[in-house]
């Protein structure tokens, strides 16, 4: 069940292999018994426990004292037990891990307490020596992602970045990083200052990190307010709410598939800079503007407190598909029942499943439609158990497939060294094959999606 409702891994079935923890101590022995007799002489012995000079049991059958080396187990196995107990509370003292949480994350015992959302992820890298400024994907020479969420993460990223950016003709390189998360239903907000040259930059787990910006505790009442301001909304209107530091901008562009968006300021004052336009406009509390499509824009947070703002989106080009679609379908209807009057036109034909017209062009909207309706047909033909069943083993056994390769790959990396990035990159898509027959999904050019910060 875990398996199915999280993305875990591997803890799931590790769960099922320790089940044996909870039987009885004697089973193993039952079933290493029922082995064959040459393969016994291999396996542990089957025998009752025996007393052990080892161990010390008191009373009858003591023998002597405890020894120097049952001293130091017993002392050994207090220390480990104080240190588990001790890990989780230690945040004074492992305050360089610190991610907008009180210490060291992998110990704190909060797993999957936090739901983080990443709308932005910008890595911005700088000549040392020329000035000359560029910009990299932020997959690039990884496979994680989970840097994007780890101060240490990322000065080993940056530091990585800075070895492997001179063989592509970029000096003494300056690497920084813009990545804007919400966590927990929050503001969307920066985690990284993005002024920092993070290959330079200090970092160190005693010591706090400066360019760590911290989270906006002061406006987590706000989330309730979100939830009613997204209720409000009709069914084709999005939003995207931002918080910001002052002094700080965001740079964003809106897409001309969203032809209606707007900014709305919730908290503090902004400078919009629309920049082909050449023109700012100030807002405060309570007033917005319209954004013009297919151009880039900017948002400067002027107030001396952080501001709060939301993008009012609609994907036009979406809606405008999804009203055509549903034309075209209520057109079928009329057609099949009788109460269109009006011949198709040959263009649209292929609604009733006739052939098209010799020279006349298969309209997008309606292969579109038809492509949806194939999937739709072909979902129903294969909902049997049996197709179920055979999908959900292809994707564990890609899944399992895929973990041994990978940490094959790194072992041999760590024992003879790491090979080049051309050979490392076609292993990896090796490792990540899910099969020739596995179709990829066909987007429908239409889904929605936030402006692109």
């Amino acid at each position: 069940m875990n398996s199915q409702l999280f993305s875990i891994g591997m803890f799931s079935y590790t769960m099922l292999a320790t089940n044996g923890l909870f039987c009885r101590p004697e089973w193993p022995r039952g079933l290493l018994a029922r082995c064959p007799l040459w393969l016994q002489g291999w396996l542990p012995s089957t025998k009752p426990p025996q007393p052990s000079p080892d161990c010390h049991y008191g009373g009858r059958g003591a023998r002597g004292g405890l020894r120097p080396r049952q001293h130091l187990a017993a002392a050994f196995t207090i220390l480990y037990v104080l240190e588990q107990l001790f890990l989780p509370y230690s945040h004074f003292i492992t305050q360089g891990y610190n991610n907008w949480t009180n210490g060291l994350y992998g110990y704190s015992w909060d797993m999957m307490v936090h739901s983080r959302f990443h709308q932005h992820v910008k890595i911005t890298y700088r000549d040392g020596l020329t000035g000359e400024v560029g910009y990299l994907k932020p997959g690039a020479f990884t496979q994680s992602r989970r840097w994007r969420d780890h101060a240490d993460m990322l000065k080993q990223y940056s530091a990585c970045l800075s070895r492997l950016l001179p063989r592509y003709n970029v000096s003494q390189p300056q690497i920084y990083f813009d990545v804007w998360v919400s966590i927990n239903e929050r503001f969307q907000q920066r985690l990284v200052d993005p002024r920092v040259d993070l290959v330079r930059a200090p970092w160190s787990p005693w010591t706090p990190t400066p360019w760590l910006l911290p989270l906006l505790v002061d406006l987590s009442p706000w989330r309730q307010r979100l939830q009613e301001l997204e209720a409000h909304l009709d069914g084709h209107t999005d939003t995207v709410f931002i918080a910001d530091f002052p002094g700080l901008h965001l740079e964003n562009f809106v897409s001309e598939d969203l032809g209606n968006t707007s900014l709305r300021v919730l908290q503090g004052k902004v400078l919009v800079e629309l920049v082909e336009q050449q023109q700012n406009f100030s807002l405060q509390e309570g007033e917005g503007m319209q954004l013009p499509a297919g151009q880039y824009h900017k948002v400067h947070t002027v107030s001396p407190e952080p501001s709060c703002y939301m993008y009012l989106y609609v994907n036009t080009t979406a809606l405008e598909l999804e009203r055509n679609l549903t034309r075209l379908r209520e057109l079928r209807e009329r057609v099949r029942n009788g109460t269109e009057q009006s011949p198709l036109p040959p263009e649209l034909r292929p609604l009733l499943g006739e052939p098209l017209p010799t020279g006349v062009p298969l309209d997008p909207v309606v292969s579109l439609f038809l492509r949806r309706e194939q999937r739709e047909q072909r979902r129903e033909r294969e909902s049997g158990l049996a197709q179920r069943l055979q999908r959900f083993l292809r994707r564990k056994f890609f899944l399992f497939r895929r973990s041994a390769l990978m940490t094959l790959i790194a072992l041999r990396n760590l024992a003879l060294g790491r090979p080049s990035p051309e050979r490392l990159a076609r292993e990896v898509a090796f490792a990540s094959w899910r099969g020739e027959e596995e179709a990829r999904p066909e987007t429908d050019g239409g889904a929605q999606r936030g402006p692109e910060l």
